[in-house]
């Protein structure tokens, strides 16, 4: 396993590239249509471990997603792709898990059922999963503005602590970061969407910038390039320059190839390599490279 850089997330050594799993579940965030190619596309764990493998040989061997429900018709797709890619490469994988847990009208204030929430962690134990990060459906549910809190929580927290894993929130409120923080929430990183676009931001880019800067703990940024809007060298620059050190990038990919383009692309912006990547031949670039041979 190669060393790509890592970073410290409450005592699990996570790498900062961290393979996304929305394109391998069939989450476009464009259309149904392409929804419906990317089911076609990962039918099969095998594929999914085709891109994994790649990844971890990499040293990049921290996942995140929904691990402990089958969305789709692979069951175990995601948990069974991992142990592949872990067989192949000797490399083990450290899962990020998002669960999400049932919310009610009374949830605020009376809490999660827990008798839910332990068997879903008890699921997730079984797995694997190092970190817990209770998904933003789940979380920002429990945003209160005006308390500045987010509610009922800390149970979960227990809970995820007393089976061996490691508290986080995933979150698409970057409030909730200083909510957490200020309360002294029991968890070891955020989940957090960043991007040059601001695609799915709901404050400006440089303000969730200045959130993310602050956070007592590492943050994981998702959706770099605002599911395939933002070209790898355009998203990339932008976040791997804007974050810590500590901090973390998630990507998703649709091919081996594409995995070890998002590599080689992140370690020359990390490394400040003047060297531009390889770039794509067309027809319309010929007098470009005429002029430049």
């Amino acid at each position: 396993m190669h060393g790509f850089p890592r970073t410290d997330v409450g005592g699990v050594s996570v790498s900062r590239m961290v393979i996304g799993t929305n394109w391998f579940l069939g989450f476009s965030h464009c259309t149904p249509a392409k929804d419906a190619f990317l089911k076609v596309r990962f039918d099969s764990s095998k594929k999914v471990a085709d891109i994994l493998e790649v990844f971890f040989r990499a040293g990049v061997n921290a996942i995140i997603g929904s691990f402990e429900r089958d969305y789709f018709a692979v069951p175990g797709k995601l948990s069974d792709a991992v142990r592949d890619a872990e067989d192949r490469t000797g490399v083990p994988g450290v899962i990020i898990s998002t669960p999400s847990f049932t919310i009610t009208p009374e949830t605020p204030v009376r809490g999660f059922d827990m008798d839910e929430v332990r068997r879903l962690l008890d699921e997730e134990t079984r797995i694997g999963t190092k970190i817990v990060m209770p998904h933003t459906c789940t979380t920002d549910a429990m945003v209160d503005r005006c308390t500045r809190e987010v509610r009922q929580m800390a149970p979960v927290c227990r809970e995820i602590r007393e089976r061996g894993m490691v508290p986080g929130l995933s979150t698409h409120l970057p409030e909730c970061v200083i909510y957490a923080d200020e309360s002294g929430l029991d968890v070891e990183s955020y989940i957090v969407i960043y991007n040059a676009a601001g695609f799915l931001m709901p404050l400006e880019v440089d303000w969730t910038a200045r959130i993310i800067s602050e956070a007592k703990k590492p943050v994981l940024t998702i959706k770099p390039l605002a599911a395939g809007q933002l070209r790898p060298l355009q998203g990339l620059t932008f976040v791997w320059n804007t974050i810590r050190d500590r901090d973390m990038v998630s990507v998703g990919t649709l091919s081996p190839g594409e995995a070890e383009e998002l590599i080689e692309i992140s370690l020359r912006i990390l490394g400040k390599s003047e060297t531009i990547p390889k770039l794509q031949a067309t027809r319309s670039k010929a007098a470009v490279l005429a002029a430049s041979s």
